[in-house]
């Protein structure tokens, strides 16, 4: 199975407001690296965060084993301790009266980890990780283009 490391980040200007996210995809054995970064004029910074790890799973064309990184503790608490399959398994409730946020994010990432083995680590984010700080431009350089499309 193939090894990808990869670094993802959310920004939002408001919340909610304009946001964005970075993600780095590196191929472990070439070191070949890969950048991106999408934003919504609308939206959170779990929103974000959300969308940082989906579009850079999406764009793996066979199952791998990814290392992925984010500073977003919403993102790794909920696939680490096992919420957001709970939630899924509850119909998207989080508990008797209180709705899960994003289920149709949280599908789609559930979805992505049936097909690769992903492991999420959290850094601490605006700290001194090179790889965290550059999602992190991304995605706030995004979420300013998207304020001022709007």
């Amino acid at each position: 199975m193939r090894k990808v490391t990869i670094y993802t980040d959310g920004a939002c200007s408001g919340n909610p407001g304009p946001g964005g996210y970075g993600a780095i995809l590196i191929d472990v054995e070439s070191g070949k690296k890969l950048e991106i970064a999408g934003g919504d004029a609308n939206t959170t910074n779990n929103r974000m965060e959300l969308m940082g790890v989906i579009e850079a799973l999406s764009l793996l064309k066979m199952p791998c084993d990814v290392t992925l990184y984010t500073d977003s503790k919403y993102v790794v608490d909920a696939m680490k301790l096992g919420w957001a399959k709970k939630w899924q398994k509850n119909n998207w409730m989080r508990n008797k009266t209180d709705r899960a946020k994003n289920p149709e994010l949280w599908e789609k990432l559930l979805s992505l980890c049936d097909i690769h083995h992903v492991t999420f680590s959290w850094v601490k984010g605006h700290a001194d990780n090179p790889m965290n700080n550059r999602c992190d431009e991304m995605a706030v350089q995004k979420s300013k283009e998207y304020s001022t499309k709007a």
